[in-house]
Parts: structure tokens; C-alpha cells; sequence
């Protein structure tokens, strides 16, 4: 199954890491590249008990991937 989450701050980002533990491919979309582009390098500004892992682990595996809203961004 695949899953698209839409915007990765809090709710967004917990959820996708998630459902790519469950074992689903995952894309997080979001329109702030800036936020896209730290995910990928492994950063989160955010914190949630074990949230670091389950995306790392998941990024990792290739369940969890970032992009966003624009295309073209993502491919430079």
C-alpha cells in the first residue's frame, strides 16, 4: 500500500514515520523545501520519543521518502 502523508510538522511527520514501520511506502509531501531538504539529511526539529529512529530506521529502509509540493524542486 502506498501512503501519502500532506504537511510533515508534528501530526504529519509521527504518522508517515508510522505507517513505513507498519511497512507501507510512505511519501511525506510538504511545501517548505527547507523543511524537505533537513529531513533527507536526517534532521527534525521536532521531538517526539523515538520519533528520530522510526524516521531514520524507516528512511533508511526506503519506506520513508520527502518530497514536496513542487516537482522541480525535487528533482534539482
Amino acid at each position: 500500500m502506498l501512503v501519502t502523508m500532506i504537511g510533515v510538522s508534528c501530526a504529519g511527520l509521527a504518522s508517515g514515520a508510522c505507517f513505513a514501520d507498519f511497512g507501507r511506502q510512505v511519501t511525506c509531501v510538504d511545501k517548505d523545501g527547507v523543511r524537505i531538504e533537513a529531513l533527507r539529511r536526517g534532521e527534525i526539529a521536532i521531538f517526539g520519543p523515538g520519533l528520530f529512529d522510526l524516521v531514520d530506521a524507516n528512511t533508511w529502509q526506503g519506506r520513508a521518502q520527502f518530497a514536496t509540493d513542487n516537482p522541480a524542486q525535487d528533482r534539482a
